[in-house]
């Protein structure tokens, strides 16, 4: 935890230097509660019309990892909200869902327009900031999303997506996943012409969920900086969720930034070892263990589960401080992952925390300056470099 001197320092800083948070899962939360009318993990039920006014984002919401008075509190200056859609659906479907997801988001912004402004620019979200609103920007999660189809990728740019997140827990038919078993030894031709129509029409290319194949393959394609939305280091918890070392070192030359997350199954090796005899334990049963309400059902019954390892902030600076070391100060940055992960680690339970997390690392004596490049100023650079 940050010092209280800590705390106030980097207060003062997330005043001056937006907070870009680079993934929150809220919409599905919201489409899960309008749904339910309780709070649920990620399922394919839900009314997205009814699940802005069932909230009140106006008061603290213990059902949830993320409120318009915690993110005051955690000083977050500019969100991704994901837009995601689950593996589960699939063609017209997954189409379908996340365009209904991207009118949530839009429906946000207009029922808290004190609070939120929809920002599709660099230069929209500065300015969004300034005026003292979180500029809220748009990630789909899940290529499976655009159903094989360039066409619906510009319509999803023309709405405001800025980010496509190139696969999610599953290969799609042009890309391999990392929690997949690979089939296509990273991007088919056709999904290096979605990296190249991405690139065209500056939607950032989000390396997040692919296989370091993908990852590679990508890196060659892209003429443009790319983006890990929420993704931490391999080498210091080995789940393939996370990022090699040689792709963390070409961020240096493609200008990228990987956006460190705070989900704990990918922080800790403790409980990357915990989440594979989990894995194991459903396939056993035949379950799949990339069906997120699956792998939580299994988990809350599973009686070899025991308690999972404790992950804490100390976890996440550890992230921070590899891949400082490897990427470069320059090619960092945040990507929680609120409200798309079932716990979050000591210190970092929910948005009102990032402040605790700058002054920890003020405390640990990086510098104002860095600091200030990994709450957001690489997330921007990269931002305005596709828009």
């Amino acid at each position: 935890m940050a010092s209280t001197t800590g705390r106030g320092r980097a207060e003062e800083l997330l005043a001056r230097v937006p907070l870009v948070d680079g993934h929150n899962d809220l919409p599905w939360a919201l489409r899960v509660l309008g749904a339910e009318g309780e709070f649920g993990e990620k399922s394919t039920a839900g009314d997205p019309a009814a699940a802005v006014s069932i909230v009140d984002l106006m008061v603290r919401q213990p059902a949830l990892q993320t409120d318009l008075v915690r993110a005051r509190d955690g000083r977050l200056g500019m969100q991704f909200w994901s837009v995601w859609v689950p593996c589960q659906l699939a063609g017209d479907a997954a189409v379908t869902a996340v365009l209904e997801q991207v009118e949530l988001v839009h429906d946000l912004a207009a029922r808290y327009p004190d609070h939120l402004r929809i920002a599709t620019t660099a230069d929209e979200a500065e300015r969004a900031f300034r005026d003292g609103r979180i500029a809220s920007l748009i990630g789909a999660e899940g290529g499976h999303s655009v159903n094989g189809s360039l066409g619906v990728l510009r319509a999803l740019r023309r709405l405001g997506v800025r980010y496509m997140t190139l696969t999610h827990n599953e290969n799609t038919t042009w890309a391999d996943a990392a929690t997949d078993t690979p089939v296509h030894g990273g991007l088919t031709d056709f999904g290096r012409d979605v990296v190249r129509e991405m690139n065209r029409i500056g939607m950032l290319v989000d390396l997040s969920h692919v296989a370091p194949s993908t990852m590679r393959d990508a890196l060659e394609v892209s003429t443009r900086p790319v983006v890990f939305s929420h993704s931490s280091c391999r080498a210091v918890a080995d789940h393939p969720r996370n990022v090699p070392d040689d792709v963390l070192a070409r961020l240096r030359d493609n200008d990228g930034v990987c956006m460190v997350t705070f989900v704990p199954q990918f922080l800790s090796q403790a409980y990357v070892d915990w989440d594979a005899r989990l894995k194991d334990a459903m396939e056993a049963a035949g379950e799949n263990h990339n069906d997120l309400d699956a792998r939580n059902r299994f988990a809350d019954a599973w009686p070899a589960a025991g308690p999972t390892p404790r992950v804490t902030m100390d976890d996440v600076i550890a992230h921070l401080d590899y891949a400082r070391e490897v990427a470069g100060i320059d090619h960092i940055g945040l990507g929680g992952d609120y409200d798309g992960t079932r716990s979050l680690p000591e210190g970092m339970e929910d948005v009102s925390c990032y402040p605790d997390l700058i002054g920890a690392l003020l405390d640990r004596g990086w510098s104002e300056d860095d600091c200030a490049k990994l709450a957001g100023l690489n997330a921007l650079r990269v931002l305005r470099a596709n828009d």
